[in-house]
């Protein structure tokens, strides 16, 4: 069963679990189960996505529950008008905070804007040596992507040389490597904290946070934070 963040008679919003699918792909023949079809019979009722996230990222997922609000949410996310929040775990001591702004390309090979916003909130070194370093270093940053380009903070972070624990397309093989076979962690250490937007119904605030799901939980009290 997910977990229900918020819910009206337009929107219903869920803390996706790291490796759900949104819907079905062609790109990942292996999944069995999706969130669209698990909410669907869960509220018995048909939801729309609203927009997407990663498989491998946990947190936030908004889902629409009538086309014309599938249709305003969509309209509002490619104008920007939603401001999204993530945490992230990445390799290295990051700087107090950083803006990224790198043209990331698309599959038809075309570049688009990107722009990220990050701060860091805390840093760790732990005593697990790793290639020619005898310490791990890690940094826990909040992460506000100003555009919404596909695996957007994977690839920006990847470009600063700290990339995000976990991440297997973007990431660094050899700390990937590390937390599996030293701590059993797979997960890619992506959640998506907090979604902001004006209600398309009732032109109210909405504020959607996500508490953090038990992987990244587990690799906070590794850090010791």
């Amino acid at each position: 069963m997910l977990d229900i963040l918020y819910q009206d008679e337009h929107l219903i919003a869920i803390n996706k679990p790291h490796g759900l699918l949104v819907h079905r792909s062609s790109i990942a023949a292996d999944a069995t189960e999706f969130a669209i079809q698990i909410l669907r019979d869960q509220i018995g009722q048909k939801v729309y996505p609203a927009h997407r996230i990663d498989r491998k990222t946990g947190g936030v997922l908004l889902f629409a529950l009538d086309k014309a609000t599938e249709i305003a949410m969509q309209q509002a996310f490619m104008e920007n008008r939603l401001h999204k929040k993530y945490l992230a775990v990445l390799r290295g001591f990051t700087p107090d905070e950083g803006e990224i702004d790198y043209p990331l390309r698309k599959e038809n090979g075309t570049l688009q804007d990107a722009l990220t916003r990050y701060k860091t909130l805390k840093r760790a070194e732990i005593d697990v040596p790793l290639g020619k370093h005898t310490t791990s270093r890690y940094s826990l940053i909040e992460a506000e992507p100003q555009t919404g380009r596909m695996h957007q903070l994977r690839k920006h972070f990847a470009h600063i040389f700290h990339p995000i624990i976990g991440d297997r397309t973007h990431g660094c093989n050899k700390q990937n490597k590390l937390f599996k076979e030293r701590w059993d962690m797979e997960t890619m250490l992506l959640h998506a904290k907090e979604l902001n937007f004006t209600h398309p119904a009732s032109g109210t605030a909405i504020t959607i946070e996500a508490p953090l799901q038990p992987e990244f939980t587990a690799a906070m009290a590794l850090m010791g934070w």
